[in-house]
């Protein structure tokens, strides 16, 4: 589970709906002070929400980048349903596109961001239509489906949704924590864990266990390719990442003293490489 090290948004950003024909979706909207030099929309993880990415609005908006944090269906603050079928990796990357289009950009605009799970959402996307994107960022988000060890944390906590409540789930989560975390920013997390659809951590986690390598359609796309992680990685490790970011003919980036959340353990380094790569465009 990503950590944000604040659930408030700087002042650069207002939270507000972002009203588009397939439903509404809460957004933190980042905002530079002059005329931006560019947009990127950005997709958080499994078990996620717009708040992980809170510590890259400030510099990100000073670097003069319009920055919009987005909770997915039935992520946190964006409403959802009870049937699994919503969440269907195809009906969520068709949010992704009613998300941009209700950002009134025009074709060739957008930069796209998805951390973890929300990378692979963020490439079905681009697979379904690429004409409204400047450049696609995976960050620390894999080719294919997740490592066997993660595949039964998601089995595990599949079977324990489908019969539990989401209050009981999170206290047995939180007895298998770490000491050190057991007691950092519980209350936040534990707020934003309970407003989640079990039917949305259901279905993607059962995508995330099979989901298949897909490197070879996004290279055809000829959209520029950033591929961004920590040192460490223990979803997709850090070589299977080196070795998709040489598939894409991307730009590689490690976020030295990150792990799986470089936007969370490493804010500033982060957001430097991820200016850096849209600025080269």
């Amino acid at each position: 589970m990503s950590r944000p090290p604040t659930f408030i948004p700087p002042s650069c950003a207002r939270a507000r709906a972002l009203r588009t024909p397939r439903g509404d979706f809460a957004v933190l909207d980042a905002v530079p002070s002059a005329e931006p030099r560019g947009t990127v929309l950005l997709l958080p993880g499994f078990t996620g929400s717009k708040e992980d990415f809170v510590a890259l609005l400030q510099p990100l908006a000073e670097a003069g980048y319009r920055a919009v944090a987005v909770d997915g269906r039935g992520q946190y603050e964006s409403e959802g349903t009870d049937r699994q079928e919503s969440y269907a990796q195809d009906e969520l990357a068709r949010d992704v596109l009613a998300q941009t289009a209700a950002l009134g950009l025009g074709d060739g605009a957008l930069h796209l961001l998805g951390h973890s799970l929300g990378g692979q959402i963020g490439r079905a996307a681009v697979l379904l239509d690429a004409a409204p994107f400047r450049s696609l960022t995976l960050m620390s988000s894999g080719p294919a489906e997740v490592v066997q060890e993660q595949k039964i944390k998601l089995k595990i906590l599949g079977d324990a949704l489908a019969t539990m409540t989401m209050d009981d789930v999170w206290t047995a989560m939180r007895a298998f924590d770490p000491p050190a975390e057991a007691d950092t920013d519980g209350e936040d997390l534990r707020r934003r864990w309970l407003r989640h659809r079990p039917a949305q951590l259901i279905a993607t986690g059962r995508q995330l266990a099979v989901e298949p390598d897909r490197v070879a359609e996004v290279a055809a796309t000829g959209l520029p390719v950033h591929v961004i992680s920590g040192e460490r990685d223990d979803v997709w490790p850090v070589p299977v990442l080196d070795d998709m970011a040489v598939r894409l003919g991307a730009r590689r980036t490690r976020i030295e003293g990150a792990e799986h959340s470089p936007n969370t353990d490493r804010p500033e380094p982060t957001a430097a490489a991820l200016v850096s790569f849209w600025d080269s465009l």
